[in-house]
């Protein structure tokens, strides 16, 4: 059955969009989605969390379609448990580029993302993850981030906030990798030239779907380039300002269900 509005794909990010702040999916959310589902729309995740992260999230909703992970680096097949397309941030180009952004702010803390379906989140010592809920190995120095291959960097620094260190950082990596700032304490380096619509516009092809088809939804920076992607961009009523000016309507925030108040009115 074809979907009633134009929208036949709903992406939407996860961490401060479609999930509450303790990781869960409201009932008035779950809802939504199956009323997307039986007008034949499809919903595809995009978001910043690697595809093993993802998974369990996946699992819940008993989703066994496409997934877009790790900023766009990983395209992840959930009913196959595979990675179907996944670009890796070259990690000498990863420790260069941390290199230069140190030389500008003074130490930060980073951690990794490794790449592929079982690959781990390793944390340095004085990184603190922004989701606790999450799983990490905590290594014993830098040098062992780079012990297997990589989807991205995450980094904090113990003084600048998030904007002043995604802005410094932009400026001195260059062609590095691509910045990007996807929540409270999150500045990511990802390979260059890999944003969340480089996976989108993947993954949508898979399905035999274009941007005219698509709803985008997010809060933080790092869902521009998928709202200029999409034919139309929400953004939810606690996003960063930046993703609010570029947005086509602005719904409410993550934990009044902002979602399930859009989805709701176009597929009455």
């Amino acid at each position: 059955m074809a979907a009633p509005t134009a929208y036949a794909l709903i992406a939407t990010d996860l961490d401060g969009t479609l999930l509450r702040g303790d990781d869960t999916l409201s009932d008035r959310s779950r809802a939504a989605l199956a009323r997307v589902a039986v007008a034949g729309a499809r919903h595809l995740v995009v978001t910043g969390r690697p595809a093993p992260r993802v998974r369990p999230l996946l699992d819940d909703l008993h989703s066994r379609g496409l997934a877009v992970c790790g900023q766009g680096a990983q395209v992840y097949d959930a009913g196959a448990d595979r990675l179907l397309w996944s670009v890796t941030l070259d990690r000498e180009l990863a420790e260069t580029a941390l290199g230069k952004i140190e030389a500008e702010v003074g130490q930060v803390y980073a951690a990794v993302d490794q790449d592929g379906v079982d690959g781990l989140t390793l944390i340095e010592p004085g990184y603190r993850m922004p989701h606790p809920t999450l799983p990490a190995v905590r290594v014993e120095r830098r040098s062992d981030l780079w012990s297997a291959p990589i989807s991205k960097v995450l980094l904090r620094h113990p003084e600048l906030s998030d904007d002043e260190l995604a802005g410094i950082a932009r400026a001195v990596v260059d062609s590095l990798a691509t910045v990007t700032m996807s929540g409270p304490g999150t500045v990511e380096l990802q390979p260059s030239g890999i944003t969340k619509a480089t996976g989108l516009a993947l993954a949508a092809d898979h399905l035999g779907l274009g941007p005219r088809e698509t709803i985008a939804f997010g809060d933080m920076p790092n869902d521009i380039p998928m709202f200029e992607w999409a034919a139309h961009g929400v953004a939810m009523a606690n996003a960063h300002p930046e993703l609010k000016r570029v947005a086509d309507e602005v719904t409410l925030s993550n934990e009044d269900d902002g979602i399930a108040v859009v989805l709701e009115r176009l597929f009455d």
